[in-house]
């Protein structure tokens, strides 16, 4: 298995913990999200391993991309090969044939969001923050997440999320159906190593066969959906109103839009 920096992995019996090190907020881009993808792929040939625990360390789980520093170059066509090479390594996340549990202790926004809704299970604790805030960026939903969200969530629960930016808390989290078990922070993790066990004890070819009924077609709807995302991101991004977002967020104040 090839290792990286920015990822951790620690044996627990039959559960691999795959935890993200890029603190304090855990940015993503393209080369993280084909780490986690590239040890997910090799998790999946190994026999030892019956499930995974997706983990961060630092404040945040994944605060998304960061704008601060990259202007919002992810989505403009220009650089189209940064934003598709990352879509191109989430499908591979979905893929994965091992279930996976996530351990989300800080904050998931925007595209963090979408690296949270990868496992099958979500364990959050009161301080969690889950925000799909592309609207408030001026540009579309990305990394499949117009898709998985409303599976999870229901459509209404979904289309307010994602049309108001709106943040949720671990508890409301928990309310929506997007969190499956609040504890708290110090036993976030624990929590989800337990509940990967306990799925790592069942038959391991049942469970997989299991898991890929229960998701059967997501891959193929998703591969659809994320060129049908990166297609309204790209000409969004070249619209004032993005540009717009990105120094709002980075300035921590509210947008003002102008639709061109």
């Amino acid at each position: 298995m090839k290792t990286f920096d920015d990822i951790a992995i620690e044996w627990h019996d039959r559960v691999a913990v795959v935890e993200i090190n890029r603190p304090p907020l855990n940015f993503f881009d393209a080369a993280l999200i084909k780490h986690i993808a590239e040890t997910f792929d090799a998790l999946d040939k190994d026999d030892r391993c019956r499930a995974i625990v997706l983990a961060a360390q630092g404040k945040a789980f994944c605060a998304g991309a960061d704008f601060s520093s990259s202007g919002g170059e992810l989505f403009k066509p220009a650089s189209d090969s940064n934003a598709l090479a990352l879509y191109r390594e989430a499908m591979r996340l979905f893929s994965c044939r091992k279930p996976v549990v996530g351990a989300i202790h800080g904050a998931a926004i925007g595209g963090g969001l979408g690296l949270a809704l990868v496992p099958d299970f979500r364990i959050v604790c009161p301080e969690t923050r889950f925000a799909a805030n592309f609207v408030q960026l001026g540009i579309h939903p990305g990394f499949g997440i117009s898709l998985i969200l409303p599976r999870l969530i229901g459509q209404q629960r979904a289309n307010l999320l994602l049309l108001t930016g709106r943040r949720l808390n671990g508890e409301q989290a928990l309310e929506y159906g997007l969190a499956d078990m609040l504890v708290p922070v110090d036993q976030v993790r624990i929590r989800a190593i337990e509940l990967a066990a306990e799925i790592a004890a069942g038959a391991p070819l049942a469970v997989e066969s299991t898991r890929a009924t229960l998701r059967q077609g997501l891959v193929e709807a998703l591969k659809q959906r994320l060129e049908h995302e990166f297609a309204e991101q790209s000409w969004l991004a070249t619209t004032e109103d993005h540009q717009e977002g990105v120094r709002a967020v980075s300035e921590r104040r509210i947008g003002n839009f102008n639709r061109v």
